[in-house]
């Protein structure tokens, strides 16, 4: 549910793009423009860095229930915005509960997984993030009633969709986060959070038990022991980049910032110039990002089933070289002007290679390759660096596309493809199959 929020929140607003930007006179200012879809990324930046602090000292359960709880508030709250301001405002209180979400459900699947499965099991986190997507793709499409492709922003700005649909995309995302709020209580706290507190062992060996029996619980408990040995009770920043860790950090970041600097996310948020510039009206632009929604959904279940077998490294290559190769075409589809279908075709061959590679496994990664000590801490920077680059990727592209055009920037994310690509190859090292605590001892 936590992923499933987290997609919808963070997607709904390309749907709803051409008709709030009439409704708040923002349509033709591009760093307004930049700014409404970059708002909730500001959130998104608070609450990666608050997850790690609280969810270190408070654990990883009432966190969550608090980005239900905002996620309910926010999305209620952004539907009744009747001015630009407290638009702006609910959108960055919704990223709030998008950062902690973001941050919080991965580490919590990868902490309660065993190491043969954590790879498909922390994928499921990233299915629901594009089962989200889909949701928010599907419901804007049903809600939005067909325009015309002679519209003009005043015929868009009095109609139905201008004043009132726009808000029932944002209303919807209630009825998912009423759900989580309820779902979280049941769910008990992760066992290697409490097994980080001395008085609170015998819980952390129960929950252990329940999911692999007395042995299996025997084991993972001695593990974890052994990596906090010497665990201080408060983690200080500096510590993250000190001998031994740093190293791990760097990859944790990187990869982080790849996945947002890959360029894929600017089909998503904005669609409507993407296909545009393909030659496609708004109503046509809605139904190309349902199609685009269900490849990403079809594709993430091609990731999941393959994280485990053939690995983190070679899909996050795949990834990076495949997106590297479709950007070089489309930027040379755009800059001849050839418009229609076959950039249809490159723009679902990006998501499907995205959504099979960089989007699932780089949470896998990033859930499993900190230490038990550090991780609540370590993954909160990633995470914090991860929204940092996903909010300059989202407020440049209007910027850049003006300047750029649209065949200059996609060649431009395919230059920042091969560069991650190196990095990958050269860096990271394989996590498959392996528990979290051989993973720490083998990187340090």
């Amino acid at each position: 549910m936590g992923g499933l929020l987290f997609g919808y929140d963070w997607v709904v607003i390309g749907g709803a793009k051409p008709f709030y930007e009439e409704y708040f006179g923002i349509a033709n200012s591009s760093v307004l423009q930049g700014w409404a879809m970059s708002s909730a990324l500001i959130g998104c930046l608070f609450g990666a860095a608050l997850s790690g602090f609280f969810s270190d000292k408070y654990g990883r359960k009432y966190l969550l229930i608090a980005a239900a709880a905002m996620f309910f508030i926010t999305s209620v709250g952004t539907g009744f915005a009747n001015t630009f301001t407290l638009f702006i405002t609910a959108r960055i209180f919704g990223g709030i509960a998008i950062g902690l979400a973001s941050n919080l459900s991965p580490m919590y699947i990868a902490e309660v997984s065993p190491a043969s499965t954590r790879g498909k099991f922390v994928s499921i986190n990233q299915l629901t993030i594009v089962i989200g997507i889909l949701a928010a793709q599907l419901i804007n499409w049903l809600i939005a009633k067909p325009i015309p492709l002679d519209a003009s922003g005043a015929d868009i700005l009095h109609s139905w969709n201008g004043q009132t649909g726009w808000r029932w995309m944002f209303w919807a995302c209630a009825v998912p986060a009423a759900l989580f709020f309820l779902f979280m209580w049941f769910v008990p706290e992760s066992p290697r959070w409490l097994a980080k507190r001395q008085e609170r062992h015998s819980k952390a060996r129960a929950i252990l038990a329940h999911i692999g029996g007395e042995e299996y619980a025997n084991a993972e408990i001695a593990e974890i022991e052994k990596t906090l040995t010497h665990t201080p009770n408060k983690i200080e920043f500096k510590v993250l980049f000190q001998s031994g860790l740093r190293k791990i950090m760097m990859i944790g970041i990187v990869l982080a910032v790849f996945q947002q600097w890959c360029g894929i996310n600017v089909i998503f948020n904005y669609a409507q110039e993407v296909f545009a510039a393909a030659g496609y009206g708004v109503s046509d632009t809605l139904f190309n990002i349902v199609i685009t929604g269900s490849v990403n959904l079809i594709f993430t279940f091609v990731g999941m089933f393959t994280v485990d077998k053939l690995g983190r490294k070679a899909l996050m290559l795949i990834g990076a070289g495949g997106l590297a190769g479709i950007y070089a075409v489309m930027g040379s589809l755009y800059f001849l002007q050839l418009k229609g279908l076959p950039l249809l075709i490159l723009v679902v061959g990006a998501i499907a290679c995205y959504g099979m590679s960089l989007a699932p496994v780089t949470w896998v990664i990033l859930s499993e390759i900190f230490p038990n000590r550090v991780r609540g801490t370590a993954l909160s920077v990633a995470t914090f660096a991860l929204w940092s680059a996903c909010f300059i990727l989202t407020y440049t592209f209007p910027i850049l596309n003006k300047v750029l055009s649209a065949s200059g920037t996609f060649w431009l994310y395919g230059f920042i493809c091969v560069l991650g690509f190196w990095y990958i190859f050269k860096k990271l090292p394989e996590t498959k199959g392996k528990s979290l605590e051989q993973i720490e001892h083998e990187m340090i």
